[in-house]
């Protein structure tokens, strides 16, 4: 900022002393104007040219002046207009490695493929979660936006291979297809689950039809912007006070309620202990809205009888700090580290 605000001076200053020498010449010689123009252009520039008209001299003593001022100055701002080029360009190269430096060390990450309206959101919303995300994208515009949010990315086209090994696809844990078009999205899933056939991908449908061609590239979620805006919609008309409880259980700046998903370990205590005799309900006053089974069965408002098994996701509601001693209980390996504060 310093270096900018420096050169913003320089090139003011050399710019009065333009208008000095022109001035100058205009009055001490009674030069018009375009005359006094070109007699300060070729003496500043030292080019050498013979003089518009005979000089007086005051005229002469004024040149001298102008030359000894106005070329050294000259010289000077051209000299940190050189120097500022070079560090904008050894900063840039110096941040791009710091950026590749990070990449190369994230694992079981995320990759966010473009970065327009829906990914710009997307990363918001991801904020404050312990998830790590690489954004790739080769808009100019979104280049700038980037560096503005502090993400970190990889600028170039999220279809080629190479920006996406850059990513660090081979050691993601998903990736996101978010890109402008629903042709560029299935060449993209088709891309990325070749080189991780492990990846979870959701992707982006513009349109309804391009649901089953997500599908079928690979994606193991496909989710339209406007059916689900639209869908919300309808719900805030039908049942408004649900909607709005989701919206508090969901919301980021909430500390005193938030519905969180913990999964349940093999070194948990509770592994097949029933919820009755659990306490999760005492001890820490949450909720149990659902369970997941390993099989991807939805056990919605368990039974006190239910029992917890390894590899089940509880689905709770209540305060942030109970959830956090609830992770510890149903997922010792992970210490509580899993970060449900914005």
């Amino acid at each position: 900022m310093n270096r900018t605000r420096h050169l913003r001076i320089s090139l003011f200053l050399a710019v009065a002393i333009f208008v000095f020498g022109v001035i100058g010449y205009s009055l001490i010689e009674d030069w018009i104007l375009i005359d006094a123009v070109y007699m300060t252009a070729i003496t500043l520039s030292t080019v050498g040219y013979k003089e518009v008209h005979d000089l007086s001299e005051t005229g002469r003593i004024f040149t001298v002046v102008l030359v000894i001022v106005g070329v050294g100055f000259t010289v000077y701002v051209a000299g940190a207009i050189v120097q500022f080029m070079v560090e904008v360009r050894i900063r840039t190269i110096l941040g791009r490695r710091r950026l590749d430096r990070k990449i190369n060390r994230m694992k079981n990450h995320f990759i966010v493929c473009g970065y327009g309206r829906i990914g710009r959101v997307l990363c918001r919303n991801l904020e404050g979660n312990p998830i790590d995300l690489v954004v790739v994208d080769n808009d100019p515009e979104n280049v700038s936006i980037m560096d503005q949010d502090n993400v970190l990315y990889v600028s170039g086209d999220a279809t080629d291979e190479d920006n996406l090994t850059k990513a660090g696809i081979e050691r993601a844990k998903g990736l996101v297809a978010a890109l402008g078009s629903d042709a560029d999205n299935v060449f993209l899933v088709l891309t990325a689950r070749q080189l991780n056939p492990k990846l979870f991908i959701v992707a982006r449908a513009g349109e309804v039809k391009s649901k089953s061609k997500l599908k079928a590239a690979g994606a193991n979620k496909v989710e339209s912007p406007y059916e689900m805006g639209a869908a919300s919609m309808a719900q805030r008309i039908i049942r408004p006070t649900v909607t709005s409880f989701l919206d508090l259980a969901f919301a980021q700046q909430r500390t005193d309620i938030q519905m969180e998903e913990i999964p349940v370990s093999s070194d948990s205590k509770l592994v097949n202990v029933m919820l009755k005799d659990s306490g999760i309900r005492q001890r820490f006053n949450l909720i149990i809205i659902a369970i997941k089974k390993d099989d991807d069965d939805m056990l919605f408002n368990p039974s006190f009888e239910s029992r917890l098994q390894e590899g089940d996701t509880v689905i709770a509601v209540g305060d942030i700090g109970n959830l956090q001693r609830l992770e510890k209980e149903l997922n010792p390996s992970a210490g509580g580290n899993r970060s449900f504060v914005p």
